[in-house]
């Protein structure tokens, strides 16, 4: 076996499950990370951010293995009206200029059904972090787009307290109603693309080898 041979051999031994695992990148422009809540009884108002990043880790011989980080730019909030999207971005909510960014890193991977995963981490918003479970559909097929990038996509659903993050602005109707409800949806509608494979990139000075002379 040549030295090439032998060192892909041995980080395939010292790194286990590294031949399963594949990494994705979350595509900023075709991804969104959305929201609902109650306004006042009556209705939902939903709303979205522009921009959400991040890397998802899936591991298929091992899902406990897998990972995801993801980070969304607070900032980038948006219901369809500025007033209030002002107001949300103040330091009675969200309070952008302090708390620029939301994210989220997974600590636990399982399986929770045929094609559903539960995925739980901390999500840290406002400055506050907490633990919340995403509740995630199976990944697509993995298909190929017209600019031969490697694609794949994922949705994950959780609810969340905004109280349980320091969201706490509040204001009454005439019998007591909150005009803004304390649980808020939380819908990630993600576009992944693969990564190089470090492992693959390893082995490919093996197989190009010649033997030596």
């Amino acid at each position: 076996m040549t030295p090439s041979l032998k060192s892909a051999a041995l980080a395939l031994v010292l790194v286990p499950g590294l031949a399963f695992a594949t990494t994705w990148k979350i595509d900023p422009a075709h991804s969104s990370a959305g929201f609902s809540v109650s306004h006042m009884v009556i209705a939902e108002v939903d709303g979205n951010f522009g921009k959400t990043e991040g890397t998802v880790v899936i591991n298929e011989k091992n899902l406990s293995k897998s990972s995801v980080e993801a980070t969304i730019d607070a900032s980038t909030i948006d219901t369809r009206e500025p007033k209030r999207d002002a107001h949300l971005k103040s330091a009675d909510f969200f309070d952008v200029a302090k708390y620029p960014t939301i994210t989220f890193k997974s600590t636990k991977f399982q399986k929770a059904g045929k094609d559903k995963f539960k995925v739980t981490g901390d999500l840290t918003l406002h400055g506050v972090t907490k633990p919340v479970v995403l509740e995630v559909a199976a990944p697509s097929k993995v298909i190929q787009d017209p600019w031969g990038n490697t694609k794949r996509g994922a949705k994950a659903t959780t609810v969340i307290n905004r109280r349980d993050f320091g969201l706490t602005w509040d204001n009454k109707l005439q019998d007591g109603s909150a005009v803004v409800g304390d649980e808020v949806t939380v819908t990630l509608n993600l576009e992944l693309a693969k990564q190089a494979d470090a492992a693959a990139g390893a082995a490919k000075p093996a197989e190009a080898a010649k033997p030596a002379k």
